[in-house]
């Protein structure tokens, strides 16, 4: 099984981030890359567990909920990464999702929290 923490260790952090800061970081871009984050976070998640449906998107539902929705849909990606099957000949193996993801995470909170 495909070890996650290091997916849910960058979210955890900064969903945490995102709940702590004041509204006028929020409006200033930070909900915004959040919520970017989350939707691309759930398509990824929805691709490993049904391939070839169309990914449901996340709803933008307001400023204060951006940081739940960045923990739930990462800690969505690291349980479907962590169920997923090897990767079939030239597709992406799970390892490789993972790191991707990680740093997806990390440059999105450099993005929201400058």
């Amino acid at each position: 099984m495909l070890d996650t923490s290091p997916l849910t260790a960058v979210v955890e952090r900064f969903a945490d981030r995102l709940r702590a800061a004041p509204q006028s970081r929020l409006q200033q871009g930070a909900a915004a890359a959040a919520l970017d984050l989350a939707r691309e976070l759930s398509v990824r998640a929805q691709r490993i567990e049904t391939p070839g449906q169309e990914p449901k998107e996340v709803p933008d539902a307001g400023l204060f909920v951006v940081g739940d929705q960045v923990a739930v849909t990462g800690l969505d990606l690291a349980e479907a990464l962590r169920g997923a099957a090897p990767a079939p000949d030239g597709a992406k193996a799970p390892s490789e999702v993972l790191d991707e993801a990680v740093r997806l995470v990390e440059q999105a909170e450099i993005r929201a929290m400058r």
